[in-house]
């Protein structure tokens, strides 16, 4: 029998367990990412859903076989697909997927979104509100049309290099990052962490105006948003002070609050986010 070439693909992949981790931040295959989702949902996987195979999605992939009576030898095949339920089933491209759709090829859909820019929430392979949100969004930002079905025109858009910045910005402070932008446990981390003291200033990253001063009841507490040419924007998130005001025009470095821990934070830091037309890219191709 001749396996499709979507389950070829993720044979493959899931065989070269000997390849060196990624660095902190990276991102690897949807459709592995899709299987981690699937493993996650049957409870033999708690890593990083970062789409890169290694020793623990094999070991889980065999805790799932060995569970279903079947061969433990750590492949992805049909039957452990399907040994892995409604999670495991449709591989990612067999199918336009809608509102209401479960598989793993929503979950690698999740998973690419959050990779362009526009992150649902945690991965967990249903098409439900908060992603079918995000799928429009990304249409929109594409030049799709915007219905919320990803059919062959938006997987296309999605098969695409993430976006960047398109200029250079400067660190709102000079500190290390120690949360980078990417894949964090079940779900996405749309920016960067720059751990400081409390009362430390934080300036901005370039000229521009300030679009938004004030909490968000979001998580991010205390927050400015400044709006750059280019369709950039830059978000600032866990302030303890604000020292701007909306519609303020504004230079590159001044400073525009000081770092804080508002919102839902384990400790003061700046959650520092880049945008372009709307979607979220990763702040060190602005700054690194």
């Amino acid at each position: 029998m001749r396996l499709p070439a979507s389950i070829v693909g993720l044979l493959a992949a899931l065989l070269c367990l000997s390849a060196p981790t990624a660095a902190a931040g990276a991102t690897g295959l949807a459709e592995i990412a899709g299987l981690q989702v699937a493993l996650r949902a049957a409870g033999t996987y708690a890593g990083t859903v970062d789409g890169i195979p290694g020793p623990g999605t094999a070991a889980a992939l065999r805790a799932v076989q060995q569970r279903a009576g079947l061969p433990t030898d750590g492949i992805a095949g049909p039957q452990t697909l399907r040994a892995l339920g409604p999670v495991g089933l449709h591989a990612y491209g067999s199918r336009a997927m809608r509102a209401g759709d479960i598989g793993r090829d929503v979950a690698a859909l999740q998973f690419k979104l959050a990779v362009h820019g526009f992150a649902s929430g945690n991965f967990d392979g249903g098409l439900g509100p908060h992603v079918a949100r995000a799928l429009r969004a990304f249409q929109g930002w594409a030049g799709l049309t915007a219905d919320g079905v990803a059919g062959p025109s938006t997987l296309r858009a999605l098969s695409a290099a993430p976006p960047v910045s398109p200029v250079r910005l400067f660190a709102p402070l000079a500190v290390p990052v120690s949360d980078r932008y990417g894949p964090r446990g079940d779900g996405f981390h749309a920016g960067v962490d720059m751990p400081a003291p409390l009362g430390t200033p934080v300036m901005t990253a370039g000229f521009g105006t300030v679009s938004f001063a004030g909490f968000s009841p979001s998580g991010w507490g205390n927050v400015v948003i400044v709006r750059h040419r280019f369709g950039l924007s830059t978000l600032y998130a866990h302030l303890s002070e604000i020292d701007v005001r909306p519609g303020q025009p504004i230079g590159a470095g001044v400073r525009l609050g000081l770092v804080g821990m508002t919102g839902r934070a384990t400790g003061p830091h700046l959650h520092f986010e880049v945008l372009l037309r709307g979607a979220n890219v990763d702040p060190l191709t602005a700054i690194g």
